[in-house]
């Protein structure tokens, strides 16, 4: 390990932290990425226990969620199985990690940008028991959600032992993350992607590598414990694409995109409101549970009783997987599986139930796309309309205008099914949901959650656009030059003249520093007495005029500069005559608002 730098301990304002070397960052991330898969197969067997006790009372390592299950021995009491299972979960997360409580990935975003990348090692135990138990006793959450809450948790665990300083800390993070959503349905592209589009809140080389080297490790463990096929298996997929999409089919996958950004708006707000109401309710967290997990069990049971299946239960893989078969579906089914979803989902998250958002919104894509697809094929028979194709569209569409994760939605549908056929409209789709949800609101599913905590994190965020600029571009040109040897109270009089901000102070030709009216310290008494040359400050660096901001503050850094003087592409020591603007905070500032919001 390197040496802890100035800039390392500036960091994290202790001379504890360190800074690691980037290989050595990956050796951490490999290791992670080991973890994240060995959590994501035990995940998957304690969700088979819970699941296998509380609907057959038999212990079974065996549950395929992508099948439907046989009719549990309790009959109507199946009704009390989440309510059971909540209970034990408002236990654990009171008791031992508050953090564990609803979908995992807000928190992991609360700890990057406001907890310094920290998150507590008994997050990943509590998280892992709490998520399989709402999960496998019936409530309707996803598991990618806890997996991700378990790699970051182990990520942050990781560089806390070794003092990292706080960019690798989250790198860590954000790693492990990655890495456990790569391991739980075998996307280590996805991974990658859900990483640096939701979590980091840099992208470059020194965070992407890390990411990388624990995703695939993760994926590539993960092959060998759970095996190599995709999450949903889709017939169609091996059926080659023999011409262009239909002009009528583009159309109705662009209407699928609207109407999936508007189920993504929809649960948003659901979520949203049941979060809000059931805190509000005049008894404890345990009756709130109850009271959520009762409703829950019931709309399990009706649809057991109307359909034959639990359809809203747990993960839901076996609806998706039903619908991407092409088994027969109704138009009535599809909506009332669809609102049901939304429904079961808010509530089981809103009275504290564990677990994710992300295989309810598959879930919902899977509906809406259905519903797309059989209506195109009623009123247009012959068309080619093939529901599970719109289903895997709606999929895509759903989760990327839920979560704002639009290359991360395209890019895990397509490592999911393997069909490349449904790539066009995949990505048109998406486009347009994101689109139709940003319109209806701005937060996504995750940030929507940190809205009352005081400390939000930001809804958008962007490349640094703003250090790929020339300093030309944003550099003050209203500055005075003055000889050090004029008098502070002329220096003074001169400024209130003219409308410069800015002094630069010269000896001759040669630049000597400048002044910053506001920080010099002079005593009134003796004002009349002293000279630009007694109050000047020389941390300042001189760059050319074509010079990137990027380069400019990297610099200043390095060097503990605070301050830029700008000047010609002129050869040789730069001269007072060379001087074309300056570059001081308020320039940076400006810089970066105007570029961030624009």
């Amino acid at each position: 390990m390197e040496p802890s730098s100035p800039q390392a301990k500036s960091e994290e304002g202790t001379n504890e932290s360190r800074l690691v070397s980037l290989p050595v960052l990956c050796l951490f991330a490999l290791a992670i990425g080991v973890v994240a898969a060995a959590g994501a197969v035990i995940f998957r067997y304690l969700i088979a226990i819970v699941h296998n006790l509380f609907f057959y009372g038999t212990f079974s390592l065996h549950f395929d969620a992508n099948q439907f299950g046989d009719p549990s021995p309790f009959g109507a009491w199946i009704i009390l199985a989440p309510v059971i299972g909540g209970l034990i979960v408002v236990f654990l997360v009171r008791t031992f990690a508050p953090e564990a409580k609803g979908h995992g990935v807000p928190e992991v975003m609360y700890a990057i940008y406001h907890k310094k990348g920290d998150v507590r090692g008994i997050v990943a135990l509590i998280k892992s028991l709490a998520s399989a138990i709402s999960i496998g006793s019936g409530a309707s959450v996803g598991r990618e959600g806890p997996i991700i809450q378990i790699g970051a948790s182990f990520g942050s665990s990781i560089a806390r032992s070794f003092d990292l300083v706080r960019w690798q800390k989250i790198t860590l993070l954000a790693a492990g993350a990655g890495a456990g959503i790569a391991a739980t349905f075998n996307t280590p592209f996805g991974g990658v992607l859900f990483a640096v589009e939701i979590l980091l809140p840099e992208f470059s080389s020194r965070t992407f590598l890390p990411v990388v080297v624990a995703t695939v490790t993760a994926t590539y463990v993960a092959h060998i414990a759970i095996g190599l096929e995709p999450a949903f298996l889709v017939p169609i997929a091996s059926v080659s694409q023999s011409g262009i999409i239909d002009p009528l089919q583009l159309l109705a996958y662009a209407v699928l995109g609207v109407l999936a950004g508007v189920v993504g708006w929809a649960f948003i707000r659901c979520l949203e409101k049941c979060e809000d109401w059931f805190p509000m309710l005049p008894v404890n967290e345990y009756v709130q549970n109850m009271i959520g997990m009762l409703i829950v069990g019931g709309m399990t049971y009706a649809f057991f009783v109307a359909t034959g299946n639990y359809h809203t239960a747990g993960v839901g893989y076996a609806t998706i997987q039903d619908i991407l078969n092409s088994n027969p579906q109704t138009l009535v089914l599809l909506a009332c599986l669809l609102i049901a979803k939304i429904l079961a989902t808010s509530i089981s998250l809103g009275s504290g139930a564990s677990g994710g958002v992300f295989a309810p919104s598959l879930f919902m894509g899977a509906c809406i796309g259905g519903l797309v697809g059989l209506a195109g094929d009623y009123l247009f028979p012959g068309s080619g309309f093939v529901v599970a194709e719109f289903a895997l569209v709606g999929m895509g569409a759903v989760v990327g205008g839920a979560t704002g994760a639009s290359m991360t939605a395209i890019m895990m549908i397509f490592e999911m099914t393997r069909d490349y056929n449904v790539m066009v409209p995949l990505v048109l789709a998406v486009a347009i949901a994101v689109g139709i949800r940003r319109s209806l609101v701005t937060a996504n599913i995750y940030t929507i959650k940190l809205r009352n905590r005081g400390r939000p994190i930001p809804v958008n965020r962007f490349t640094n656009m703003y250090l790929v600029q020339q300093s030309h571009d944003l550099m003050a040109k209203n500055f005075l030059i003055l000889s050090s040897s004029m008098s502070v109270t002329d220096a003074i009089s001169k400024m209130t003249q003219s409308d410069a901000s800015h002094v630069i102070v010269a000896d001759g030709d040669h630049i000597l520093g400048y002044v910053r009216f506001g920080t010099v310290l002079y005593r009134a008494d003796t004002l009349e007495a002293q000279t630009l040359h007694d109050v000047v400050q020389h941390d300042f660096l001189v760059a050319p005029e074509t010079t990137l901001l990027n380069t400019v503050i990297s610099r200043m850094n390095k060097r503990s500069r605070g301050y830029c003087i700008v000047v010609q592409n002129a050869k040789g020591i730069p001269r007072v005559e060379d001087v074309v603007g300056v570059i001081d905070r308020t320039e940076i500032a400006d810089a970066v608002i105007a570029n961030h919001y624009a």
